[in-house]
């Protein structure tokens, strides 16, 4: 069973969040430039006609890789722990499950949103996203 939030929760939350967001966001950026590195190094291989492969090179960008992986799983890991959800890695959208009028719904949030403005049925896109109004506050709880 989902763990539920109020609006409040959720943004005490969003320091945290914000924070593994942005670290996932420069672990995909860290693990995309090794790749490319070793893909040019394997390009001037087969170009060359083969050569000596630059071992010391690539072992250091493999070695990148793995660790840019190995962070990401943890970032994964303590945004799932808190209870949230990432929708989108290159907007930095998340989504924080809640109740309003009985059914499940979802604060939504983007990376440099100061606060959490809109939600969201959680079948809909991003585009689907409304402004979180005085009439989603009264109807709205985050627990059961």
């Amino acid at each position: 069973m989902p763990r539920f939030f109020n609006l409040l929760e959720a943004e005490g939350l969003l320091p945290d969040v914000q924070r593994l967001v942005r670290g996932l966001i420069d672990y995909k950026s860290e693990f995309d430039e090794a790749t490319d590195a070793l893909v040019l190094i394997a390009q001037r291989i087969t170009i060359m006609g083969g050569m000596i492969p630059p071992h010391d090179a690539v072992a250091l960008l493999r070695n990148r890789k793995h660790a840019a992986v190995r962070a990401s799983k943890l970032a994964f890991e303590q945004l799932n722990h808190k209870g949230c959800q990432l929708q989108d890695l290159e907007s930095g959208r998340v989504d924080f499950p809640t109740l309003y009028r009985g059914q499940e719904v979802c604060l939504s949030w983007k990376l440099g949103e100061a606060t959490i403005g809109f939600w969201r049925h959680p079948d809909d896109g991003e585009a689907a996203r409304q402004a979180i109004d005085s009439e989603f506050l009264k109807n709205h709880r985050g627990e059961d």
